[in-house]
């Protein structure tokens, strides 16, 4: 009886090799810096792991009015990294202000000062118009909404935006320090106009019979006078407080971008009914027409733009926050001189490129007139380390005025 033979088994032989995402999770920084640094040969240029250049951000998108029941809302997504903003508006009469009395006595000598150096600079200008160049003027009138917290953001990350984000965990300290990094863009940029949260009572003016009755022995323009009497009782009877919610509900890197982002949109969206003070009633009264709410008259569109710089040496970044390393500092100029890059500004970081980096920097900018001016630096801030100097510093500033084109666009199309 004949037998079948079977061949030896064919082993193969276990490959040496990684796939790049297991490299990716092993061995991260030699991952992104052979990205980042490919051989000379190859003529190649520095590219990120993700697949974008160091000065490329992210695709970003913006859509407003997404929820029905706020006065404003936006989403807007850069990446992976998503934010979700309503403006939510409530009255606040000045009468549940406790020291109400004291900021108003300071606010009407403010005001009356302002109106008399008005009326002697150009005597034709009523006391109630507001020249373009008289910004300045209105630190008192913005103090309100500082005192009185009329601006209310809060940042929150929801449950599963990020694989650290699990149910039941206590609030994140990046969450209490992004809404406190918003709150203070809101004060410095100066966003919101403290005149449009303002809800004025204006008593009724005075006949001219009845002025001219009473100033019967006096030469003076009964419409001067009806004027200045009209803006003296001017009285705020209520302030609107705005409540500027933000939700991260997807966070793949760079969270400030997003939720500042959202803010601006959201604020743009933002429309408050018409509100006067109902004398009968001793409350303020909103219309409920849909055609008498106005928007808010934002300040400028200050953009914001985070950079993280990656280092060859992946301990360099971190001996940099005890001490600056002279030597190492050397190394890289006599290496930049020779055409090697050993670091790399890097723009809108994702996840991955945060967790290698240490020296991070954001630049606020905004231009004047509309883009048509000058670009305005608003807020510059940077942390650990020193390897960002004037000659990187111009260049991110650079970009950020290229990002802030760009989102201009973005938002004027929602």
């Amino acid at each position: 009886m004949a037998s079948a033979t079977t061949p030896a088994a064919q082993t193969t032989p276990p490959s040496l090799s990684l796939p790049p995402s297991q490299f990716a999770r092993l061995q991260p920084h030699a991952y992104l810096l052979a990205h980042l640094s490919p051989p000379p040969a190859s003529n190649q240029p520095s590219i990120r792991a993700n697949g974008r250049s160091p000065s490329q951000f992210r695709i970003t998108s913006a859509n407003t009015g997404s929820l029905t029941h706020t006065n404003g809302s936006a989403v807007v997504r850069i990446g992976d990294t998503t934010a979700v903003c309503g403006v939510r508006a409530e009255i606040l009469p000045t009468e549940d202000i406790a020291s109400w009395s004291v900021s108003r006595s300071e606010f009407s000598a403010s005001d009356s000062a302002r109106n008399k150096r008005r009326k002697l600079s150009d005597p034709t200008q009523k006391p109630t118009e507001q020249s373009a160049d008289e910004d300045a003027d209105d630190d008192a009138d913005e103090s309100h909404i500082h005192d009185h917290s009329l601006l209310v953001p809060n940042l929150s990350l929801s449950t599963g935006c990020a694989p650290g984000f699990i149910p039941g965990a206590p609030p994140a300290a990046l969450a209490q320090s992004l809404s406190h990094q918003i709150l203070s863009l809101l004060h410095s940029t100066r966003l919101v106009r403290a005149e449009d949260l303002r809800i004025w009572y204006q008593p009724p003016n005075l006949g001219p019979e009845d002025l001219e009755r009473h100033n019967e022995g006096e030469q003076m323009d009964v419409d001067a006078q009806r004027e200045e009497m009209s803006q003296k009782d001017r009285e705020i009877k209520a302030f609107w407080v705005l409540y500027i919610d933000v939700m991260i509900i997807s966070l793949a890197g760079n969270p400030f971008d997003a939720a500042w982002a959202s803010v601006l949109a959201a604020l743009r969206d933002t429309k408050l009914p018409r509100a006067w003070w109902d004398v009968d009633t001793e409350s303020v009264v909103c219309s409920d027409a849909v055609a008498d709410a106005r928007r808010l008259s934002l300040r400028g569109l200050p953009v914001a733009s985070s950079f993280c710089v990656f280092e060859a040496d992946a301990a360099a970044g971190w001996r940099a926050v005890i001490i600056p390393d002279a030597e190492e500092e050397r190394k890289i100029e006599a290496d930049k001189r020779q055409g090697i890059q050993r670091r790399w500004i890097l723009a809108d970081p994702d996840g991955y490129e945060e967790g290698l980096s240490q020296e991070r920097v954001c630049i606020v900018v905004d231009k004047e007139q509309g883009g048509k001016g000058k670009l305005v630096i608003m807020k510059m801030e940077k942390n650990g380390g020193w390897a960002l100097d004037t000659p990187e510093l111009k260049q991110v500033v650079d970009i950020s005025a290229t990002r802030w084109e760009d989102l201009r666009r973005i938002l004027e199309q929602c």
